[in-house]
């Protein structure tokens, strides 16, 4: 029953739900380093705050004794990885993984957010 009933339903869109420390700062991090623009907010204080560029889009949600993970908490897939990974340096970025060529036909990296979590960048090579 759930197999048939899955072929008819269309998903949307995903959005990855981050934990932060301090929404404000994440904020400003999300918007100066990699050009996300906040659309919505929640909350007084501002609790939760979803952020978007382009495609992708983000859920903060403010947990001020956030432990960051060790393991990726989101991948975005951009048109270039390299410019991208340039402009992480610039900014003195906590870089986990260095741009690299991978065996699975992407070019990627991973980068640590003000929170230490974890978010992979990928760009697909033919």
């Amino acid at each position: 029953m759930a197999d048939s009933a899955l072929t008819k339903i269309t998903f949307g869109r995903a959005a990855p739900g981050i934990c932060v420390r301090d929404i404000q700062v994440a904020q400003d991090f999300y918007s100066r380093v990699l050009g996300f623009e906040k659309v919505f907010e929640n909350g007084d204080p501002v609790g939760f705050m979803v952020m978007k560029k382009d495609h992708a889009e983000i859920h903060l949600s403010q947990k001020p004794d956030h432990k960051a993970s060790t393991v990726n908490v989101m991948h975005i897939f951009v048109s270039d990885v390299t410019a991208l990974y340039a402009v992480c340096e610039s900014e003195s970025v906590r870089i986990i993984k260095r741009l690299a060529d991978k065996d699975y036909g992407q070019q990627a990296f991973v980068f640590a957010d003000p929170d230490g979590n974890r978010i992979d960048i990928g760009e697909r090579r033919s």
